[in-house]
Parts: C-alpha cells; structure tokens; sequence
C-alpha cells in the first residue's frame, strides 16, 4: 500500500491485554514536576524485566490540577494487577516522596480502586493527618519542606499494551529523525504513551532464544547486520530499523495515535529514505488485539 508515497507493508501490529492506572503528580514549578515525572518513570519501559511500562501522557495546566500548582499526568501498565500496584506505590515512596515540593493524585476513577498513599502514610509515623473532601480521602505526610500531599487511592482499568510500527529506512540518521517526527505529533494525545527511551527502541525482540534462561531475545529478521546469516524480513536497500511501542487505554486510543505518527512520516521531507513502514507481531499467537496497518490508515 501507497500512503502519501510511503510504502506500507501489508501486515499488523500484535498487542497484549494489560491493566493500567492514572496518577497526576503536582509541584511548586514544572521543573521540579518533571524531574519528580522523569524519576518515576526511569526504568520503565518494558515488563519483560521492569515491571511495569510508565511514561508522561501529558503536561496538565496549573487551572486543571487539583491543588492549582503545575503538574503531569503519568500513566502506568503491567500484565499483573498486583504488580502494577506494587510498582505504583514504589515508586511514589521512593521517586515522589522523596522529590521536593511534590503532591500526587488520582487520575482515573473506577470500580477497582489501588492503594496510592493508603498504604505510604505510615511514613509519617503517626504524624500523618487525613482528610476527606466529597468522596475523596487525602494523606498529609510530614515531611522537611513541609507536606507530601498523596491521595488515598487510584483507579485501575484494562488498557492494551504493545501496539507498535517499524521504520525501515536506507540509513540510521533518516530512520531516527522519522522516529522523532513520530514522536512529535502525538506529544499532546490522551490516553496513550510511548514507553521506551524517547518513545523508541533500537532492540525489538522476538519470544524465545537459543539460550533456555532467556524468555526473548533480539528480533534477528530485522537486524540489518543479519541479513544474510537468518531468515531475514528486510531489503537489499534497508540498514536500520527502529520501532515505535504505543501503549493506549483501549484500541482505538493505539490506532489513533499509529495513525498519526506514520501519516506525520509521510508528510515529512524524510520519506525519501525511508523504505517501509511494518509491525511487529508474533503470528497473532500471543496478543489478543492485532492493529492492521493499512486498515488503520484507510
């Protein structure tokens, strides 16, 4: 398929079921909300050996946060329900807690409430003051700089993890700044996230490996330097790929956001290099939602 001149292989993306959460983390100035943002969603990438995958959905105006100070709203996914409640209450122990000026809320409401700072005042060590606005139940931590204000509780929702696309490009400078366009044009979308360093990643990776410790290793059929040594899924002409994960809240939040990062490719000078847009999938063995690219785009 032809979209805006940038050839679009004929395949899909193969993405999981996860459970995911909202929190939305306040402070004094945007710097210290986004350093306390960049903390907690340091090592957070990929399940496979992180946990939880987390990254900043969006910056959220001082007019729209719940205490009136500037803030980010930060979305997290796990597999497992009680991992992602362990990783969500570690790291707002060690990551918010800790970072001056800072206060955290819930940002999504549902039948299935975690622990957000329900379990994280008994830091105060009997110190700790609580107190109950409509429904809502707030924890006032004493701290040195003063208060660490923490909601009681956050919901937790199913969401989809693992929607992706691959830039297939001629060279490594081309590809990344295609990446990066990507990236660009959906900064400010809702309900979705991409987790990886700078929403990219270098390493796909295929389930299995020669090694029997190992639950997944590198993606070879899309290694360029492999092409002639496996089975390899990649032209003559192609010597860098890199991928694009799109976590989202539900299906159409993932196939909005893939839509819009490849249609900002095709509009972009960089095309030229570019020879393909793919996906990453496993034969539709192991995911529950495959995302058709040339549906999608259509």
């Amino acid at each position: 398929m032809k979209y805006h001149g940038l050839t679009i292989d004929n395949t899909f993306a193969e993405a999981f079921n996860m459970k995911a959460t909202r929190i939305i983390v306040t402070a004094d100035n945007k710097k210290w909300a986004k350093t306390a943002c960049d903390s907690f969603t340091g090592f957070a990438t990929s399940v496979i050996a992180c946990g939880i995958e987390a990254g900043i959905e969006k910056q959220i105006k001082p007019s729209e946060t719940p205490d009136g100070r500037p803030g980010f709203a930060i979305l997290l996914f796990s597999m497992s329900r009680s991992q992602l409640e362990k990783q969500l209450e570690t790291r707002v122990g060690q990551c918010l807690l800790t970072c001056p000026t800072t206060a955290v809320f819930s940002g999504l409401d549902s039948e299935d409430m975690i622990p957000l700072g329900k379990n994280l005042r008994y830091f105060g060590d009997g110190f700790q003051i609580s107190k109950k606005i409509t429904n809502k139940r707030f924890w006032r931590i004493p701290v040195m700089d003063g208060e660490f204000l923490c909601e009681e509780s956050t919901g937790r929702i199913p969401a989809i993890g693992g929607g992706n696309f691959l830039v297939l490009s001629k060279n490594r400078a081309s590809c990344l700044a295609a990446c990066e366009t990507a990236i660009n044009s959906i900064k400010n979308l809702q309900n979705v996230i991409t987790p990886f360093p700078g929403g990219v990643v270098r390493s796909g990776s295929k389930v299995g490996s020669k090694y029997k410790s190992l639950i997944a290793s590198t993606n070879d059929a899309f290694c360029p330097t492999l092409k002639s040594l496996t089975n390899s899924n990649l032209k003559d002409s192609v010597n860098c790929v890199m991928e694009i994960v799109i976590n989202g809240l539900t299906a159409n939040d993932i196939s909005i956001a893939m839509k819009e990062c490849i249609t900002s490719i095709s509009k972009s000078k960089i095309k030229k290099d570019i020879v393909s847009i793919s996906a990453g999938n496993y034969g539709g063995k192991l995911g529950q939602h495959n995302f058709y690219l040339t549906k999608i785009l259509k």
